[in-house]
């Protein structure tokens, strides 16, 4: 009985495979070394594993423990386990363990198993590292052109004075970012354009994830908030924001993890060298991470003015949801976005 259960697991985890990349890096190359994995894996992590990518990381796992080192399937075959089994279930383009990041809840990066020999490899507890394409897109400048004529400047980093609340369009005068309260770290702000949508919602935890449709979890869910007078444009992108993006203030700086299955667009002024003229925009992937804020150079990121945007606070984040803005877009600015969030991280006391 337990060798069928076992050998049920094995069918159930290989019919999840990716899509060959190519010939030579399809899915059947990697199967004695799949199977070889397989086997060092007690029946409990096999069951924790298959429920991993069934549900293609919608909802939290634990880790999967392997033996660390390599597992060996020929004479060209060398992958560690994590590094084979994102490959199997992830990106088979992948070919390197520095190109992966641990998630923030991957007890595997914090050496949460207690025993140096074993490493996690559940492949929905790592995401592939964002970095800026070469040579730099348009997009990764913001327009230096001239600001919209008639708007006055606006004040901080709040580009509206109204709000949606409770079935009305209201005056709000707290729009500003409040003062750092005990175990809050940042505050976020969900746009539709120039119109910010709903309250400030401020995060305790180290982590919090931004969804509209999460099959399981808890976090700043946009799907809640009021749906008057949405655009069509608007609810088109709101429908790609779907399981969103995880924020979490790691050691040295804040990341952001794309779950959608569309591109997110950042923007920080730490994500670009020291001087550059307005704000770099990184293009991250689905699954991809990126660190969008990096603590230790926020002292040499003084506030800037955006041309056509106002001031930019040198403790923020900006994220679109699907929607890149820029030079080559029709969106020259983020404010002209369907949907974006603003990252207000509150400043060490």
């Amino acid at each position: 009985m337990f060798r069928s259960r076992r050998a049920a697991l094995v069918r159930r985890l290989w019919r999840q495979r990716c899509a060959a990349a190519g010939p030579e890096d399809g899915p059947g190359a990697l199967k004695p070394a799949a199977h070889a994995l397989f086997k060092k894996l007690k029946d409990e992590e096999l069951e924790l594993l298959a429920q991993a990518v069934e549900s293609r990381g919608a909802c939290e796992s634990g880790c999967v423990w392997a033996p660390r080192g390599e597992s060996r399937g020929g004479p060209k075959q060398a992958l560690p386990p994590q590094v084979l089994l994102c490959r199997l279930y992830r990106w088979p383009d992948l070919r390197q363990p520095h190109e992966l990041k641990h998630l923030c809840y991957c007890a595997g990066g914090r050496g949460g198993c207690g025993d140096a020999a074993a490493l996690c490899c559940n492949p929905h507890h790592f995401s592939r590292l964002a970095v800026p394409e070469t040579p730099p897109p348009p997009y990764s400048k913001v327009s230096c052109g001239p600001s919209w004529p008639g708007e006055p400047p606006f004040p901080g980093t709040q580009l509206l004075e109204f709000s949606y609340d409770g079935g009305h369009w209201r005056a709000d005068t707290s729009l500003s970012r409040s003062t750092p309260k005990d175990g809050c770290w940042c505050e976020l702000a969900y746009w539709e354009h120039r119109t910010r949508v709903g309250r400030l919602y401020a995060v305790h935890e180290a982590a919090v994830n931004v969804f509209c449709e999460l099959p399981r979890g808890s976090g700043f869910c946009l799907g809640q908030l009021p749906a008057a007078h949405r655009s069509r444009a608007v609810r088109r992108a709101r429908g790609k924001i779907g399981r969103g993006l995880l924020l979490s203030r790691e050691p040295g700086g804040v990341w952001a993890y794309n779950r959608s299955e569309h591109p997110i667009f950042v923007s920080s002024p730490t994500l670009g060298p020291p001087g550059a003229r307005g704000l770099p925009v990184l293009k991250v992937l689905p699954g991809y991470s990126a660190k969008v804020f990096d603590f230790e150079r926020v002292g040499g990121a003084g506030g800037r003015r955006l041309p056509g945007e106002g001031p930019c606070d040198p403790h923020s984040v900006r994220i679109s949801f699907a929607k890149g803005w820029g030079p080559c877009y029709s969106r020259q600015f983020i404010t002209s976005c369907p949907c974006w969030l603003e990252v207000l991280l509150n400043r060490p006391r």
